[in-house]
């Protein structure tokens, strides 16, 4: 999809690290390719063969060893590899740093509050 075409409302943060997607008592371990105000994409060593579409996952991203994002995700979809999913629930210090995140990667605090205000819609 060209950017022009791109109808997203939020913006995303190429952010490659290592996270974990937990389903009740199974874990993958996967790539963060992307990640958003709105939810994020992920990379997995094997084509991910979801489960349960309707289910709620939960992803850690361990950015320090203090600073952890939680984050309750549906899936939204996969092609092969890559699974994109959209956050259903977010606590308060996951969003505030997430938040930060996007701020410090945007570098105009109005992209950031365009982003909020399509949160909240």
């Amino acid at each position: 999809m060209s950017p022009e075409n791109d109808q997203r409302k939020f913006h995303r943060i190429f952010y490659n690290s290592e996270a974990k997607l937990t389903y009740k008592d199974e874990q993958w371990t996967c790539e963060l390719l992307d990640i958003s105000l709105h939810g994020c994409l992920l990379r997995f060593q094997s084509p991910w063969q979801q489960k349960n579409i309707e289910a709620l996952y939960t992803l850690k991203l361990q950015l320090s060893e203090t600073t952890i994002i939680i984050m309750n995700l549906s899936v939204s979809h996969v092609i092969g590899n890559e699974a994109g999913f959209k956050c259903e629930h977010i606590d308060l210090d996951s969003i505030s740093t997430l938040r930060r995140m996007v701020e410090l990667n945007l570098g105009d605090s109005a992209l950031l509050e365009r982003d909020l205000i399509a949160l909240c819609q």
